[in-house]
C-alpha cells in the first residue's frame, strides 16, 4: 500500500493538454437549475414591486400635519386643504428644522399666500383662508415645497413694501435656510438621525453638516474631479514604473499618516476647551486616533513582509501590462456601477411603496395632546359621546396598520436587493476574469483580439448566468442571516442579558467570516469558470484545490498584492484629503469658506468619494492580479518550459521564479 503525499490529498496537479489555448470557446450553459430559480425570483420581485406601486403612496410619508395632528388634504375637516401654513416661520430656525418641532402654530390651507399681509386688520376673505381661531401676525408671499408654504426668496420687492414688523436679519436667514434643496436634505437627515437618537444636539449638528455640504457642493465637485485625475495619472504611471510607484506609495502613505498624526494632535491642543469647540476637538481626536492606528498597522505589515513586496510588484507589473493592453476595462466598471444604482433605486422604491400599503389608524387625542387608546374613524372629527375628557378631543392619525404579508414582502425585497447587488458584482468579476485570462493564455500578446471585452461579455451572458446566480445566492443568504442577527440583537438590547449578547456576538462574527470566505471562493470560482467553462461547484473545487496546492504563494503574493493596492488607494485618498484640508480648513489659500461652519465636512466628503473612485479603478487591477495569479499557478502545473510545453508567463515572472522556456 503506497503512502499518499500531501499533494495527492488535495488533488492532482493539472495535466498537460496540447489542445488548451486559453479560455474555452466551445462550452455549454452552466447551473441551469439556479438560472431558472433566479428568473422566477426576478419575476416575483417585479410582481411585488407592481403590487406595492399600485397599492402604496410614498407621499403619505411626507404629508404635512397641522398643530392638531391632522394630515393636510387627507383627514376629516381638511380634505380640501393640502398645504401647511406656519404662523411664524422664523421660529423654526431655533431648532434648525422647519418641518416638525416648530414652536409656532401650523394650519392646513387651500393655497399658499401670494402677497404680504400684516395684522391685526385683515379682511374677511383673508381671515377665512389663513386664520383658525386666531390669525398669524404676518405672512409673506410663499410657494409650496413638499406641500409646506415657504417664503418665496425671489419676491424681495413685496418684502420691502409691507413687512416692517419682521426683523430683517431673520428674513435674511430665511432666504438662505428655506431653499428647497436644504429643506429636502433637512427632512432626510432629521429622519435618518431620529432612527438612532432623539437628542436635539445631534440633530442640530446633522442640520449644520447638511448646510455645509450644500454651501460647498461646487467645491466638492472640483475635489472629485481632482480625485479622478489623480487616479488616472497614478494608473498611467503604474504601467511604466510599477515598482517605483509602489515604493513611493508605501513611503507616501507613511509620510502622510505621520503628518496627519502631528497636525491632528497640534490642532487638538491649540483649540481652547470651550463648549462651542467641543465638536471640533472630538473631530481632531478621532482623526488622531484613526491616523495613529493605521500608521501602526502599515509599519508592522511592511516590517514583516518587506522581502515579499518585490515578488508582489512583479504581479502588479503583469496586471499593468494586461490592463494597458485592454484599456477599455478601465471604463467597463461604469456599466456594473450603473446597474448597481438601478438595483438600489428599485429596492428603495419598492420599500417606500410597501411601507404605505396598509390602512391608516386613527385614535382620539385631546386638545391637551394626550393620545387615547380608543380607535376612531376618519370621519369622526370630534369624540364620540361619553368619551371621558373635559377639554374636548379630535380624531388623530397615529400610523399605518400593515397587513400580515407586509413583513414577508419587505424581507423578500431586502433579499432581492442583496441577491441582485451581489449578482451584478459577480457579473463584473467574471467578465474581467475572461478578459485577463485570455490575455495571459495568448502566447504572443500582440495577437490578443481587439474586442476581448465584448467577447467576454457575450460569453458570460450566453453561458454562465446560472453560475453567477448560484454564487451570489450563497453570499446573499449569508448577508441576510447577518441582517436578521442584527435585528434580533436590536430587539434583545432592552433585556441586557450577557449570555445572549455573547451568543449573538459569536454568531455575527462567524457569519461575517463565512461571508468573507464565500466571497473569496466565489471570486476564484468565477475565474476558473471564465477559463474552463465548468459549473460553479466544479470551478470552486478546482480553484480551491489549486490554491491549496500553492498555499504559501497565495499568502505571500496574492494577499501582499492586495495590501499594496490598499496602500495605493490610501495614498490617493489621504493626498487628495490633505489638499482639501488646506483649501477648507487652513488660511493658506484665498478661498472664501466663511459660510462653512465645519471645514472637516467637505474634506471628509471628498475623501470618502475619492476612496470609492480609486476603489473602482483598483478593483480592475485587483481582478487582473487575481486572474493572472491563478493562471500563473495553472501554467506552472500544466507546463514545464520545454519546447513542447512552453510557459505562457512573461519573462519577468520566469526570472523571479527561476523558470525559463527551453529553445526548440
Amino acid at each position: 500500500m503506497t503512502k499518499s503525499t500531501p499533494t495527492d490529498e488535495i488533488g492532482k496537479p493539472i495535466p498537460y493538454d496540447p489542445d488548451f489555448k486559453g479560455p474555452l470557446k466551445n462550452r455549454s450553459c452552466t447551473d441551469i437549475i439556479c438560472l431558472l430559480l433566479f428568473a422566477v425570483f426576478i419575476v416575483c420581485w417585479v410582481l411585488v414591486g407592481i403590487f406595492a406601486i399600485k397599492n402604496g403612496d410614498p407621499e403619505l410619508l411626507f404629508v404635512p400635519r397641522d398643530s392638531l395632528g391632522r394630515r393636510c388634504g387627507l383627514d376629516h375637516g381638511v380634505e380640501d386643504k393640502k398645504y401647511l401654513l406656519f404662523y411664524d416661520l422664523t421660529k423654526c430656525l431655533k431648532v434648525q428644522v422647519p418641518f416638525t418641532g416648530c414652536p409656532t402654530k401650523q394650519i392646513c390651507v387651500k393655497s399658499c399666500p401670494d402677497k404680504v399681509q400684516v395684522g391685526p386688520d385683515y379682511d374677511s376673505n383673508w381671515r377665512q383662508q389663513f386664520c383658525d381661531v386666531d390669525c398669524p401676525p404676518w405672512v409673506l408671499p410663499s410657494k409650496p415645497v413638499l406641500k409646506r408654504c415657504l417664503y418665496n426668496v425671489a419676491d424681495r420687492r413685496a418684502l420691502h413694501n409691507g413687512v416692517s414688523q419682521v426683523k430683517e436679519d431673520e428674513i435674511a436667514v430665511l432666504k438662505d435656510e428655506l431653499r428647497p434643496i436644504k429643506l429636502y436634505a433637512s427632512l432626510f437627515v432629521q429622519n435618518g438621525i431620529a432612527v438612532f437618537t432623539d437628542d436635539p444636539e445631534y440633530q442640530k449638528v446633522g442640520q449644520v453638516i447638511v448646510k455645509d455640504v450644500i454651501n460647498s457642493w461646487w467645491k466638492i465637485l472640483i475635489g472629485i474631479g481632482v480625485a479622478v485625475f489623480v487616479c488616472l495619472l497614478y494608473i498611467f504611471m503604474l504601467r511604466f514604473i510599477a515598482g517605483i510607484m509602489v515604493w513611493l506609495s508605501i513611503l507616501g502613505v507613511i509620510a502622510l499618516l505621520v503628518a496627519g498624526v502631528y497636525f491632528s494632535h497640534h490642532e487638538w491642543k491649540r483649540i481652547p476647551s470651550l463648549k462651542e469647540n467641543e465638536t471640533k476637538k472630538r473631530l481632531y481626536m478621532a482623526s488622531l486616533v484613526i491616523c495613529s492606528v493605521i500608521l501602526a498597522i502599515v509599519l508592522l505589515v511592511i516590517l514583516f513582509l518587506r522581502k515579499r513586496i518585490v515578488l508582489a510588484i512583479a504581479l502588479i507589473k503583469e496586471g499593468s501590462k494586461a490592463v494597458s493592453s485592454v484599456t477599455s476595462v478601465l471604463v467597463f466598471p461604469i456599466v456594473p456601477w450603473i446597474l448597481q444604482i438601478g438595483v438600489i433605486a428599485y429596492a428603495l422604491v419598492v420599500c417606500l411603496y410597501l411601507a404605505t400599503t396598509g390602512e391608516p389608524i386613527y385614535k382620539y387625542r385631546t386638545l391637551d395632546n394626550d393620545t387615547g387608546v380608543d380607535k376612531c374613524n376618519v370621519v369622526d372629527q370630534f369624540c364620540n359621546p361619553g368619551y371621558n375628557t373635559n377639554s374636548g378631543c379630535i380624531c388623530k392619525f397615529i400610523g399605518t396598520k400593515t397587513t400580515a404579508y407586509y413583513k414577508y414582502a419587505q424581507a423578500y425585497n431586502v433579499f432581492g436587493f442583496f441577491w441582485l447587488a451581489f449578482f451584478v458584482s459577480a457579473l463584473s468579476q467574471m467578465i474581467l476574469a475572461g478578459v485577463f485570462a485570455q490575455w495571459y493564455w495568448t502566447f504572443k500578446k500582440r495577437n490578443l483580439p481587439f474586442f476581448a471585452v465584448t467577447s467576454s461579455v457575450l460569453r458570460t451572458l450566453r453561458y454562465h448566468i446560472g453560475t453567477l446566480a448560484f454564487g451570489s445566492l450563497l453570499v446573499a443568504i449569508c448577508r441576510m442571516i447577518r441582517v436578521m442577527l442584527e435585528y434580533i440583537d436590536h430587539k434583545l438590547k432592552k433585556y441586557d442579558n450577557p449570555l445572549t449578547k455573547a451568543i449573538l456576538c459569536c454568531m455575527k462574527c462567524f457569519f461575517w467570516c463565512l461571508e468573507k470566505f464565500l466571497k473569496f471562493i466565489n471570486k476564484n470560482a468565477y475565474i476558473m469558470c471564465a477559463i474552463h467553462g465548468k459549473n460553479f461547484c466544479a470551478s470552486a473545487k478546482d480553484a480551491f484545490l489549486l490554491l491549496m496546492r500553492n498555499i504559501v504563494r497565495v499568502f505571500i503574493l496574492d494577499k501582499v498584492t492586495d495590501f499594496l493596492f490598499f496602500l495605493s488607494k490610501l495614498l490617493i485618498t489621504i493626498g487628495v484629503g490633505a489638499l482639501a484640508y488646506v483649501c477648507f480648513v487652513t488660511d493658506l489659500t484665498t478661498i472664501d469658506n466663511s459660510n462653512i461652519q465645519y471645514g472637516f465636512v467637505p474634506v471628509v466628503m471628498i475623501m470618502i468619494i475619492t476612496y470609492l473612485i480609486s476603489s473602482i479603478f483598483f478593483n480592475v487591477y485587483s481582478m487582473a492580479v487575481d486572474t493572472l495569479f491563478l493562471c500563473f499557478l495553472e501554467d506552472c502545473e500544466r507546463n514545464d518550459g520545454s519546447a513542447e510545453r512552453p510557459y505562457f508567463m512573461s519573462k519577468n515572472l520566469m526570472n523571479i521564479f527561476n523558470k525559463k522556456n527551453k529553445q526548440s
